[in-house]
């Protein structure tokens, strides 16, 4: 099932995530300069740039914190991909974050990988 397996890359996300490994997080986006990721810094072009970004924003163990993602809607674009609609919920020592965010995966080579991702802090 198309669903299960697209929740389980967020469920990879999230516990690569809480474990301070941003590279297995990174495993889930498409590792290609055509990956965009949209968020409060503008758009990011590529996986070199996505991951650059991350490491500035997060740059401890600490601004990691622990990761709990809600995933509220998953619809089919079209065969082989998919939309995601969440929050995030990002507790931490250095503050709390909130937000919301929305994905586009796509079977690449069998496996499900974030093509685009747009987030937006809420709080």
């Amino acid at each position: 099932d198309d669903k299960a397996a697209i929740l389980e890359v967020l469920s990879l996300q999230e516990e690569a995530w809480n474990n301070y490994n941003i590279e297995l997080f990174m495993e889930t986006y498409w590792k290609s300069d055509d990956l965009i990721f949209y968020g409060s810094g503008g758009v990011v072009k590529g996986w070199e740039g996505t991951l650059n970004r991350y490491k500035k924003s997060y740059p401890t163990q600490e601004h990691f914190g622990q990761l709990k993602l809600v995933s509220n809607e998953v619809s089919k674009i079209y065969d082989d991909a998919y939309m995601v609609m969440g929050e995030y919920h990002l507790t931490r020592s250095v503050g709390n974050s909130n937000g919301i965010f929305m994905l586009v995966l796509k079977k690449i080579d069998g496996a499900w990988k974030i093509i685009a991702d747009t987030s937006c802090k809420t709080e």
